[in-house]
């Protein structure tokens, strides 16, 4: 029998990685030890996990194979490739803007032909100290205004950062009850003075809030505003914010379904008002919990994990996220104002025992949870035992029309494209759930194996993983980013 393998699990487990076994060898021991009278789970005990998915992802049927561009090459940072979180279009000053986790913001043209540091938030000048060790530390994410380059308008130049950051002694707005207070995350607000400058020509940034991590993993996540709302909407203007549980394995505090807890939320926030409790931003009058004892009105959803990205269907408005599960399930989910997605109650469609167990038994039976549209599991052999969910692109632009009307998702660990039907929604499992890959000099390749070919041109050992993200052009281009090889992708037809 193969060797056990440790799972290179993107949220490191208290006392080292976790434990599994693929599939196959999972179901030939279940077999020989039920035949012995001996149950797999004493066998196992804590290494392994069980499985609610008995099929393989669909990799023939559907299947979407495009071609694949490189685009631009961002520089590198500290010597090593640039940690490309997010890269975002801000139409007023024609322009693209991708981040780097050591806290570099650079600006790329809309021909990718021109790329330049606009910012390095990491700076000792700006006060903000990053804290970028570890894998998933540092520069999370970053959103401008809608009214950016609106002279006169009240968001003029404004622009938003999350990160965590060295500074922990500092007074939080948000103390999770436990842990060990291993870092801070922040929110910023940054105005320049002329927002088609090629840099940054602002002053200090302003501290909007302030968690208290209690864990080093899976702390923040994605900044966004409603990319459909317009002047006068009551959406218009308000931030969106993705708050992870805290860290460790299974939530550990019981923070993501605790009402008055600001972790294991999306956080809805007007960026511009001042009747927080702290009084450096507002609470919109329309969320959900608004005027409710025993909740804080900044929540616009619970129950999530590691709400790494989320995104907007651009024909009706729903907002989907991607949540990284714990051992077992990884999900996309469909999020409704007030909604509940669930953990740490529930891991996807499967109630929670521990990292190493989801209660088969009478799925999504809980009527008050919103379960996910998809997911899927970390046996699949295409994920080769690497999984965390990332997203999230609704593409209804029509240059890719095989991906017309598809909600695209990835893992990010592994590279590999997915995607569903956006109009006829699943109702959970990995049955609807289908593949892209991609074509880059006549050949069909893996996102890993266009990353592995860069590093050998690169003179770099390859890797084994990918960090895929997502990012929307101006055009309605599908670009690829990763932390490896820093070079910007894009799906061409």
């Amino acid at each position: 029998m193969a060797p056990l393998t440790p799972s290179p699990d993107s949220h490191p487990l208290p006392g080292g990685a976790s434990w599994v076994l693929p599939r196959p060898l999972l179901s030939a021991l279940a077999v020989l030890t039920m035949a012995v009278g001996v149950s797999p789970g004493s066998v196992l005990a804590q290494e392994t996990t069980n499985d609610p998915f008995t099929t393989d992802l669909e990799v023939e049927d559907g299947l979407v194979v495009v071609d694949v561009e490189e685009f631009a090459s961002v520089p590198d940072s500290d010597g090593e490739p640039a940690r490309m979180m997010l890269m975002v279009d801000e139409p007023a000053t024609e322009r693209m803007f991708v981040n780097d986790m050591r806290g570099p913001i650079h600006t790329v043209s809309y021909d990718g032909q021109a790329v330049a540091l606009y910012v390095d938030i990491n700076d000792p000048a700006w006060g903000v100290g990053v804290e970028h060790s570890g894998r998933e530390r540092g520069f999370q994410s970053f959103a401008f205004h809608p009214e950016f380059g609106m002279e006169g308008a009240p968001g003029y130049g404004r622009f938003y950062t999350f990160s965590d950051v060295q500074d922990n002694e500092s007074p939080a707005d948000f103390v999770p009850d436990g842990g060990d207070n291993t870092h801070h995350t922040v929110l910023h607000e940054w105005v320049t003075e002329d927002p088609s400058a090629a840099t940054y020509d602002g002053g200090m940034p302003r501290e909007l809030m302030r968690f208290e991590q209690p864990f080093g993993n899976h702390n923040a996540g994605h900044l966004a505003f409603h990319p459909l709302a317009a002047p006068g909407d009551p959406e218009y203007g308000l931030l969106y914010i993705g708050s992870a549980d805290g860290g460790s394995g299974g939530d550990p505090l019981n923070l993501s379904q605790n009402p008055m807890s600001a972790f294991g939320k999306i956080l809805r926030i007007d960026p511009l008002g001042s009747d927080s409790s702290n009084g450096a931003y507002g609470i919109p009058s329309g969320n959900p919990f608004v005027g409710q004892d025993g909740t804080l009105p900044e929540v616009y959803a619970s129950g999530m994990r590691n709400p790494q990205r989320f995104g907007w269907d651009p024909d009706n408005g729903n907002l989907f996220m991607a949540d990284i599960g714990q051992n077992i399930v990884e999900k996309v989910s469909l999020v409704p104002t007030g909604g509940n997605l669930g953990w740490n109650d529930w891991e996807g469609s499967y109630e929670y025992v521990s990292r190493s167990e989801v209660i088969l038994d009478n799925p999504r039976s809980d009527p008050d949870i919103t379960y996910p549209v998809v997911e899927y599991g970390r046996y699949d052999p295409i994920m080769h035992d690497r999984v965390a969910v990332t997203g999230i692109r609704v593409y209804r632009e029509g240059a890719l029309p095989e991906l017309q009307g598809r909600v695209l998702f990835a893992d990010f660990v592994s590279g590999e494209i997915l995607h569903f039907d956006a109009d006829d929604l699943p109702q959970g499992g990995h049955e609807e759930i289908r593949r892209v890959l991609l074509r880059h000099g006549g050949q069909t390749v893996t996102f890993l194996e266009l990353i592995q070919e860069k590093n050998v041109e690169q003179g770099r050992e390859p890797v084994g993983r990918t960090d895929l993200r997502f990012a929307d052009g101006p055009r309605g281009e599908v670009f690829l980013l990763n932390k490896h090889d820093g070079t910007i992708r894009v799906m061409v037809p």
